[in-house]
């Protein structure tokens, strides 16, 4: 039963119907969380469901569960998912390939007629990229118990509109309670990284996954006109948020191979070419898999903003808005996606995610598992994504192996 494939050519084609949805000139798609395209693309993907004979549960933070029945419907179910939002330029491999690989794994089982014992469920967790509601992974975080559900209908993005509102907006504000048993959960992931490629490997074995800190600061100086003040007079906010930035690649630098450190997001006011800068706003974002270095980090980037701010005359407010700890993925789990590529003959090795996914919070809740299939020169978060159909093909085949071992 193991050696049951998946159809590789109807996961392709799902995955470039869902990738018309915010699809963009440059091939890659624009479909952020509970916006009216994130609320097609669910009504596509529960259309598919039900056409598979899944019935289908949406909770409060408006995760999406579409069920496969088992022999024993009383057993915690199998689960596979991961995400359908993007980033206002992403690709359309990242997050809804775990979706429509959790789907095709269900169609094959029908296909095949074949009986698991446990259910079998396909998921979409909402706003796992956090770029519009910041922070990142939070319904998955509500359904481990690490946000409460107020907290995580209250996220706000940049207009103020809240998740809560938004998803009774789109329809998806269901009234089912966050959080339930679960078996197992698979999430089935591109790369976002090199390594695959570079080692021509098929799959990759996730054994563990990055902690990450994320950080919003606020630098206020004074705004002034650009040509009567002088240099040595100003309270330049930007030049403030300049050295903060510098000093936050160094930092990542300092702790590689490993580390990884980024601003991606930086706001200026009033934002006028002859006006000096008076407030910045910007995001910061650290990562490392082992938490002492990760606290070491956050402690030299802390002490930095402190001197900057002194050193400058400028006011700082910093707060770390998100904290996911270093993550090993369990040990039954991780076998069974190793003992699946090596029975489906797949070149495989095991690697560490630098990525943050759902996976990372529903480990907590239960035993968790991610397979990593190559993506084009590890870019992500991009419109240039790519990734093979045979790989992702290969992917989809292991998850398939995998849910059986535990489901069966």
């Amino acid at each position: 039963m193991s050696r049951i494939t998946t159809n590789e050519q109807r996961l392709w084609d799902s995955l470039m119907a869902m990738g018309e949805i915010g699809g963009t000139e440059k091939g890659g798609c624009c479909r952020l969380a509970l916006t009216d395209l994130d609320q097609q693309a669910r009504d596509l993907f529960v259309s598919w469901c039900k056409e598979a004979g899944c019935t289908i549960r949406i909770d409060q933070m408006g995760n999406v569960f579409a069920r496969r029945a088992g022999r024993n419907n009383a057993l915690p179910p199998v689960l596979m998912g991961s995400h359908i939002d993007t980033q206002p330029t992403g690709g359309k491999f990242d997050g809804v390939y775990g979706v429509l690989a959790g789907l095709e794994v269900i169609r094959s089982l029908n296909d095949h007629g074949i009986e698991t014992e446990a259910p079998v469920e396909a998921a979409i967790w909402t706003n796992e990229e956090g770029s519009r509601f910041p922070p990142a992974m939070v319904a998955s975080g509500v359904f481990a118990g690490v946000f409460d559900l107020e907290y995580g209908l209250s996220r706000a993005d940049l207009d103020g509109k809240t998740i809560g509102e938004e998803l009774a907006r789109i329809g998806y504000a269901g009234d089912q309670p966050v959080g339930k048993p679960v078996k197992a959960y698979f999430e089935a992931h591109i790369e976002q990284g090199p390594i695959l490629e570079a080692e021509e490997t098929t799959i990759g074995v996730v054994t563990d996954a990055q902690g990450q800190r994320w950080y919003e600061l606020t630098i206020t100086g004074q705004e002034a006109h650009a040509g009567p003040t002088p240099m040595l007079r100003r309270k330049d906010a930007l030049v403030g948020s300049a050295r903060v930035v510098d000093r936050v690649n160094q930092i990542g630098l300092e702790h590689g191979p490993l580390a990884c450190s980024t601003v991606g997001l930086m706001q200026v006011f009033p934002n006028s070419r002859n006006v000096i800068p008076g407030e910045v706003f910007f995001t910061v974002d650290l990562r490392h898999p082992d938490d002492s270095v990760l606290s070491e980090m956050d402690a030299k980037f802390r002490a930095y903003c402190d001197q900057m701010a002194s050193e400058l005359g400028l006011e700082l407010q910093l707060e770390e808005i998100w904290y996911s700890p270093p993550v090993p993925f369990a040990e039954d789990c991780v076998s069974s996606v190793r003992q699946a590529a090596q029975a489906l003959g797949y070149s495989h090795r095991d690697i560490v995610s630098g990525a943050g996914h759902d996976a990372c919070y529903v480990a907590r809740v239960a035993p968790t598992g991610m397979i990593f299939v190559p993506c084009e020169d590890g870019i992500s978060h991009n419109e240039l994504e790519r990734a093979k159909a045979e790989d992702l093909a290969a992917g989809c085949n292991v998850l398939l192996s995998a849910v059986l071992n535990q489901a069966c």
